[in-house]
């Protein structure tokens, strides 16, 4: 039987499960989909894959069914030449461009469309997911003249392959010990201890130590056992909005995380690139020599929460070695 076949059997018996016995199967479902993603081999002929150097401060994905306007907005943001046409599946590699604000480079990534089943390796979702896991922000594309439907199967297929849209990671810790136990500080209504040692049974974890500090779901407890789950902001943009009523764009618009635009029109773009901005929380550092004023024209931009050692490696790789002291204002 093959993991796409003992994935559909476990989905099915997920239906009929008793709550007990769902842990034992969401941690079963988690590890077949993981190897599912995984190349079968290492050797293999060469292809044009998305190796893309990450550039910048920053990167944003695009992600989006295909002829959603993902190669226009990379197109009409970044300067950056990519194929539009009428048909589908117009953009089949990646194609990087860059969006210059507020003295930031963010390189944009205008990734393939993906297909319904994308988690399970059809068209060439396993490219798209590996591409997508390496970005700061995710930009979920989607047509404003279509239903919600489109959102939502998005989700489950990036859901699927472990990228968890605007969520933090759990504060649980998890290490493997020759001895060890289970602890909690905080009363589990989401899940109960016995479900937990049933999934860590099932991992073959028997000698271990888990500390649960919040409320945390079966699901939220798998995804830090496994370990490789990314917790990446995202942003939902609706393009097309001028064919459709005032009414409903009023209504995507006032929706959390949510941004309306045309691309056709060059509706909203500027207040696209500043929410991006926004959701990246990046962090101007200005540099000065002693005895001169600073350079407020050549800032260096860094994420939220960085140290100055990553502000040495952000002017130069060989800067933090030889660093002796610094002054912040």
């Amino acid at each position: 039987m093959g993991i796409v076949e003992k994935i559909k059997e476990i989905e099915a018996q997920k239906n009929k499960a008793t709550e007990y016995h769902l842990g034992l199967l969401k941690a079963k479902l988690a590890r077949y989909r993981a190897q599912l993603l995984e190349p079968a081999s290492k050797s293999g002929p060469a292809g044009v894959g998305f190796d893309v150097q990450k550039s910048g401060d920053a990167r944003v994905a695009l992600i989006g069914f295909p002829s959603v306007g993902k190669s226009t907005l990379l197109s009409k943001c970044t300067h950056t030449a990519s194929e539009t046409a009428a048909y589908e599946f117009t953009t089949l590699t990646a194609i990087p461009g860059v969006i210059e604000y507020q003295g930031a480079r963010i390189q944009l990534l205008d990734l393939p469309g993906i297909v319904e089943g994308a988690s399970q390796g059809r068209g060439r979702g396993r490219q798209v997911v590996a591409t997508a896991k390496t970005a700061d922000l995710i930009l979920v594309m989607l047509d404003a003249t279509k239903s919600e439907e489109q959102r939502r199967l998005l989700e489950i297929e990036l859901d699927a392959v472990g990228i968890r849209l605007n969520k933090r990671k759990p504060d649980v810790v998890f290490k493997r010990r020759t001895t060890g136990g289970l602890n909690t500080t905080v009363k589990l209504t989401k899940t109960d201890e016995k479900t937990i040692r049933t999934i860590l049974a099932g991992y073959k974890l028997h000698n271990c130590d888990v500390m649960i500090r919040e409320d945390i779901t079966t699901d939220e407890f798998i995804d830090v056992l496994i370990g490789t789950r990314k917790y990446i902001p995202c942003l939902y943009v609706y393009n097309k909005i001028d064919a459709i009523s005032l009414e409903m764009i009023d209504k995507l618009a006032r929706t959390e995380n949510t941004v309306v635009i045309s691309c056709e029109m060059d509706l909203n773009l500027d207040y696209l690139i500043e929410r991006i901005w926004e959701s990246l929380e990046l962090v101007k550092v200005y540099t000065k020599k002693r005895g001169a004023r600073p350079d407020l024209s050549d800032p260096v931009c860094l994420r939220k929460g960085a140290t100055i050692e990553d502000v040495c490696l952000g002017i130069h790789k060989s800067l933090a070695s030889n660093f002796r002291y610094g002054l912040v204002w």
